[in-house]
């Protein structure tokens, strides 16, 4: 995924996920809609996301332009 951190054998981004979370999505949604992801590996991208709010946030943008 272009050196962008994903989830555990995966091509889910973090960003991703955070940015659900920033749209106001709860987790059960986001499980719902990635039914390959557990509730270990949304609380790991939270995490991660909260480890490093400015990668994340550069990355929601990034996306979001393209």
């Amino acid at each position: 995924m272009g050196g962008e951190a994903c989830i555990r054998q995966t091509r889910i981004p973090v960003w991703l996920l955070a940015s659900y979370r920033h749209q106001g999505a709860s987790d059960a949604y986001i499980l719902e809609s990635h039914p390959d992801l557990s509730a270990t590996d949304l609380a790991n991208a939270f995490a991660y996301a909260d480890a490093y709010p400015d990668e994340i946030e550069i990355a929601i943008q990034k996306n979001d332009e393209d």
